[in-house]
């Protein structure tokens, strides 16, 4: 099962696949650096700032509703049992 990182990693890959932009036109579009945008796509990182999902929302003109209404995160395991 993934984890919340990388299913948020997931959707945006998704969301790039669907506009055909790579990530460094992600980053471009958002007003991020390149290094953020392959920061978060990195494996060996374990969690993701709000705060960077919001910005890469604004800039793909989304919401955040819209961004997490995927089924990505509908699959996640619950954290708290």
């Amino acid at each position: 099962m993934d984890s919340l990182k990388n299913a948020v990693v997931k959707r945006f890959k998704q969301l790039c696949d669907e506009r055909k932009i790579k990530p460094n036109t992600l980053a471009n579009i958002a007003g991020v650096t390149p290094s953020t945008v392959y920061s978060l796509f990195d494996e060996g990182r374990n969690s993701v700032q709000l705060r960077t999902v919001k910005t890469l929302c604004d800039g793909l003109e989304i919401t955040l509703a819209e961004f997490f209404t995927a089924k990505v995160f509908d699959e996640l395991e619950q954290e708290v049992r």
